[in-house]
């Protein structure tokens, strides 16, 4: 799984030839932090299908300001540059974000 910054995410979000899942992550969010093997392992198994990246919201502020991610975990799929989809909140399950995954194929 790639991390991604403010100095990366045009090339690796913006610019990917396959749909991307940013989750905006922080290292005092419990539920991030338990979700992050769970997201790991779609990463593996979606591997060819999609791109799954993390983003460290403290190390990045200036990316969640301008995406407008107000809480974590959040999870933003994107298309062609574009953002088409988003969950967020404490209570997200490794379902829901495999519901995403599928959904935006």
């Amino acid at each position: 799984m790639i991390a991604v910054n403010k100095e990366n995410f045009n090339d690796e979000v913006l610019q990917s030839d396959k749909p991307v899942i940013v989750d905006f992550w922080g290292p005092s969010c419990q539920p991030c932090l338990k979700l992050m093997p769970d997201v790991e392992q779609l990463s593996e198994s979606y591997g060819e299908q999609v791109k799954i990246v993390k983003l460290n919201s403290v190390e990045n502020r200036r990316v969640c300001i301008d995406r407008r991610v107000m809480g974590l975990p959040a999870f933003l799929v994107f298309k062609n540059g574009e953002e088409v989809n988003r969950i967020s909140g404490g209570d997200i399950t490794k379902d829901d974000i495999e519901n995403l995954i599928k959904e935006n194929l």
